[in-house]
């Protein structure tokens, strides 16, 4: 007959391990909730782009609000572009600055539209974030502060970068399908 010992233990280390998955998401819940509004905006006197708190609230959706001004996160597979494949460019829900190129998009399998580079590196600013007990590097627009989300060592070649955004950071713009006729450009 055969030992019930390892049966046992087996049944002690899958509780053990729910308990500790239930109390990481506890855990997480609660830091998430007790910090949620209570990040500062970045300063309006750093960036070219300034509004006050109240025109940045008209201006944007709460959403997008929340994102932007206070660093908040999407859930992911729930924002407009993280499936999006038309061609275009990506730009600041909060100030219009093209940040990311359609061509430089890629899937992640993260839910949150990646990139590889922004359009150029001065659309974007990087700072190390280190809320939740970890260091990450943010990524913000370059011209009116606004949170787009983190840039991380693990995208695809040429730079190994994922700049993974949120959606409610971002517009987009589609390119014409009309090529736009050159000056001097004879008509058929």
């Amino acid at each position: 007959m055969p030992s019930p010992l390892p049966s046992i233990l087996s049944r002690r280390r899958l509780l053990l391990a729910g308990s500790a998955f239930i109390g990481m998401t506890a855990a997480w819940k609660q830091a998430i909730s007790s910090s949620k509004g209570k990040t500062a905006p970045p300063s309006p006197h750093a960036w070219p782009v300034t509004k006050t708190d109240a025109e940045w609230r008209k201006r944007l959706t709460t959403e997008q609000y929340d994102v932007l001004r206070h660093a908040g996160t999407e859930r992911a597979y729930t924002g407009r572009y993280w499936n999006n494949h038309e061609r275009g460019v990506y730009q600041c829900a909060g100030c219009g600055q093209e940040l990311f190129a359609s061509d430089t998009k890629f899937e992640s399998g993260t839910g949150w539209p990646s990139f590889w580079k922004p359009l150029a590196k001065d659309r974007v600013v990087e700072k190390t974030d280190r809320a939740f007990g970890m260091a990450r590097t943010e990524v913000l627009c370059s011209r009116c502060g606004g949170h787009l989300g983190h840039v991380f060592n693990d995208g695809p070649r040429p730079t190994g970068l994922r700049y993974c955004m949120n959606s409610a950071a971002l517009a987009f713009d589609t390119f014409s399908s009309k090529p736009t006729p050159q000056p001097g450009a004879r008509r058929k």
